[in-house]
Formats: C-alpha cells, structure tokens, sequence
C-alpha cells in the first residue's frame, strides 16, 4: 500500500531538512523495490506529523519498522535509506560454512570432545567460541542440509534384498547388573511388498 506524496508540503517540517525532502521525493520517483519505498515513505509521513500507528496503518508496516525509520529520520540520517540491506542481516559467511563442513567431516575426538560423534548442538556449541557467530541446533540442520551433510550416522546394516527382509531383535532383562537371566533372540522375516 503506498501513499501519495503530491501535495506534500515542503514548508512543513517536523525533522528533515529541506535537501533531505526532496532527495526522499525524487528518490520516490524511482522505480524502487517495495521495502525501499516504505521506508522513504515512513520518514516523509512521519516529518508531517503522523504518528507511528496512523503510518503503521497508512502502509501496512509494522510498528519496529515504522520506529526504527522514524528514528532514523529524527537523528537526521534520513539520507541513508539505501544503505541498509533488506531483511535479516546475515551472520553466516563462507568462512563459517567452511569450518562446519570440515568439523562434521572429523570426529569431535580429534577436536578434543569425549563423544565419537557430531551433534548440531555441538556444532553451534564450537562453532560459536571459532566465530563468535551464535545460531540454533536448527539453523545448524538447515546449513549441513543445504551442503548434503548430516549429522546423523549412516546406518551399517546390509542393503535390502528385492524379496526379504531379515530383522533380527534381542530382548535381555536390565534390572540384572551381572549377565543377564532372559536373554531372546527374535529373527523376524517379512516379504517386502
């Protein structure tokens, strides 16, 4: 939703100078991605005197954006409405994914952990005292996804056969702490459909 800005008033002036004005105005005449124009348009709305929720409402921004531009605006750097990127800044560089590749490649043993095999916890764990990059488990799965890594381990079992499939199962009882009294072997064979 955009706003009209062709009878605004040069005169009037809450926080911006008047080459600050019609800079943002000419700028507005661009062809501009959408997330460039609202925050021209925050600023010039806010310097006629709207208040954060009627611009809020005007635009369909939210109100951190809305504060953060205004804010901008009122500290007289309206003028840098292009030099912040858009969206989440990126923490991640190449540097990083670089090391969480090697890491996941070796076992944590030879970094000096007790454990034989990598966790995403880990990961970001070690990763974070490297870089001082902090990022969820999670973010660390999407990030070894993306290369086709994992963390979880291969499975060692023998590859299916194209008829059956032999599951084998041993039940032993835990309570005992010397060996244990019931010991169950179960082979279960089943035709793979």
């Amino acid at each position: 939703m955009s706003h009209s800005f062709e009878n605004y008033n040069m005169q009037e002036s809450k926080f911006l100078t008047p080459f600050q004005k019609k800079a943002l105005l000419k700028s507005l005449q661009a062809n501009l991605q959408p997330e460039y124009r609202r925050r021209i348009e925050i600023m010039l709305l806010a310097d006629v005197g709207k208040s954060q929720s009627q611009i809020c409402e005007t635009l369909g921004c939210s109100q951190e954006m809305a504060r953060y531009w205004i804010g901008l605006a009122e500290a007289g750097l309206a003028h840098k409405w292009n030099e912040r990127p858009i969206g989440r800044p990126k923490i991640v560089n190449d540097q990083y994914l670089a090391r969480l590749k090697e890491l996941v490649s070796h076992s944590p043993r030879d970094y000096g952990y007790a454990f034989t095999y990598w966790t995403a916890q880990w990961l970001s764990k070690h990763l974070a005292n490297e870089f001082n990059i902090q990022i969820s488990d999670r973010h660390v799965n999407r990030l070894l996804k993306q290369m086709g890594l994992s963390t979880k381990r291969k499975s060692s079992s023998p590859p299916e056969t194209d008829q059956i499939k032999d599951a084998g199962i041993t039940i032993c009882d835990l309570q005992s702490t010397s060996e244990p009294n019931f010991n169950w072997s179960l082979n279960l064979i089943q035709a793979n459909k």
